[in-house]
């Protein structure tokens, strides 16, 4: 059981949870159009702390979402969970944000595919089973009318995340069900960390770096 805060930055939703023993007590986001992640996160921190009557010294672990995801959230967050860990000398978990989106539909029959918007017609998608079994590797992958078809074919199938809306553009599949605008949340993320420390599942606060799944492009 343990005291855990909670990270999400991998996309425009500026998200801060804490959670003591799996269970949520304070949660503070910002979901604008513009990244605020540098502004905002470490005020979003302090809000959540003070809101449940806690300081950073009370803190057992803290948890991350580890992309894919945009880089400049994502080094955002990883940084500040790093400096945490450091400073407080306690462990780093790290969940999977595909994971986190995938949870939202948690109790939904059918297969679940969690997408993040990359660029033009490509995203960054996983897949799960109604359990949330992950059932296809991770991939970024460019979107046409015939993606995802050998899921559509067998049952029904829920997307969700900010790469959804434009594949309801050119899949026009009865067993497609859209989920838009949905954004991984650190809300989520409470129940996997608090398993993850339980077992000692952390990372090593040195070496540990952000998912990107595909290499930086400067634009």
């Amino acid at each position: 059981m343990a005291l855990i805060l909670c990270l999400e930055t991998a996309t425009t939703n500026c998200s801060v949870g804490l959670a003591k023993d799996g269970k949520l007590l304070a949660l503070k986001e910002d979901n604008s159009k513009n990244y605020s992640h540098a502004e905002k996160l470490h005020i979003f921190i302090n809000v959540v702390l003070k809101e449940a009557g806690f300081s950073t010294r009370d803190l057992d672990a803290i948890a991350i979402s580890k992309g894919p995801g945009s880089y400049t959230g994502l080094r955002i967050g990883v940084s500040s969970a790093k400096g945490l860990c450091y400073s407080l000398d306690i462990p780093l978990i790290s969940v999977p944000t595909l994971d986190l989106l995938a949870a939202k539909l948690r109790g939904d029959q059918g297969i679940i595919i969690s997408m993040l918007d990359a660029r033009r017609m490509e995203v960054y998608s996983a897949v799960y089973d109604s359990g949330l079994k992950q059932i296809r590797d991770t991939k970024a992958q460019v979107l046409d009318e015939f993606a995802f078809a050998e899921y559509l074919e067998k049952s029904k199938v829920h997307f969700i995340g900010n790469g959804v809306a434009k594949f309801e553009e050119v899949c026009k599949h009865p067993n497609a069900v859209f989920h838009t605008q949905q954004y991984p949340s650190a809300k989520e993320m409470v129940e996997i960390a608090e398993l993850k420390h339980q077992k000692s599942d952390t990372e090593d606060v040195a070496y540990f770096e952000p998912y990107y799944l595909k290499d930086f492009i400067a634009g």
